[in-house]
């Protein structure tokens, strides 16, 4: 078993929703996301998702993509990312998940970043643009070094594309709120549950949903039908304008336990 699937076993057994903050590696320096992560695992992450900065991040919003930018203006780079993790390690104890692109991938070698990543302390990977019919490599890669590979699905997902993700996925599901690019929005889809149950019996992995998560309501809303929520851009832009390292920490860790008190009360 999988770190990642014994965590969300047991925030299943527990009877919680598991809860995923996301941040860009290196935005806007590896110090602060060195500092946040921590802060988020004490303030009620159960796995946090670390952004892998790249130039052409066509599944983002505007939010995520001037985190990138940020970052990649900083100097941020895969290998850069996983000495954050590695560093960030002697505090973090909650599975880490990495989330890219698959060129940077491929330009650093997949075999490579297998036996880097592991070495690193990462347990689980999503590639945004790799389709499940084109994943073998990366997903043997990655399964020989005890990582997960995830894959999303999206409200357009057809019933034999929920099928092949479901006999490659491991760890989790990532299902898309909504259909486009990532960024906090006003409403929950009403079919978002329809969607999960339609997920549910192709699969036992939990499903996690994200694209569109903002408020403590929202989250609340989601975990009635889904086993956890992703939550990214209404993370960063809450610390955008922030100029202190500190104040950016206090502030997401602030907004991430309004979520968890909120996933709390959906129990």
């Amino acid at each position: 078993m999988s770190e990642i699937s014994r965590v969300l076993e047991d925030v299943a057994r527990r009877r919680r929703k598991a809860l995923i903050p996301f941040v860009t590696a290196g935005d806007p320096d590896a110090a602060t996301t060195e500092a946040l992560l921590p802060a988020l695992q004490d303030a009620g992450a159960d796995v946090i998702e670390i952004g892998v900065p790249f130039s052409d991040p066509v599944a983002d919003g505007v939010v995520i993509q001037a985190s990138s930018q940020r970052a990649l203006r900083g100097g941020m780079t895969t290998a850069k990312t996983l000495d954050i993790v590695r560093r960030a390690r002697r505090r973090v104890s909650c599975p880490i998940v990495l989330m890219g692109y698959t060129n940077p991938v491929l330009r650093y070698g997949v075999d490579r970043l297998a036996r880097d990543a592991a070495s690193a302390g990462v347990n689980g990977f999503i590639l945004v643009d790799l389709p499940p019919e084109e994943a073998e490599p990366a997903r043997r890669a990655l399964r020989q070094n005890g990582i997960d590979l995830i894959f999303l699905l999206t409200p357009a997902s057809p019933g034999e594309r929920i099928a092949r993700v479901a006999a490659r996925a491991s760890g989790f599901i990532y299902y898309v709120a909504y259909t486009g690019v990532t960024g906090a929005r006003a409403a929950v889809h009403s079919e978002v549950g329809a969607s999960v149950r339609r997920i549910r019996k192709r699969t036992r992995l939990p499903v996690m949903v994200g694209f569109g998560v903002r408020t403590p309501e929202q989250a609340r809303s989601l975990a009635a039908v889904a086993d956890g929520v992703i939550v990214g851009s209404a993370l960063i832009r809450g610390m955008e304008g922030v100029a202190s390292r500190g104040g950016r920490v206090r502030k997401a860790a602030a907004f991430v336990e309004s979520l968890r008190r909120g996933l709390d009360r959906a129990a």
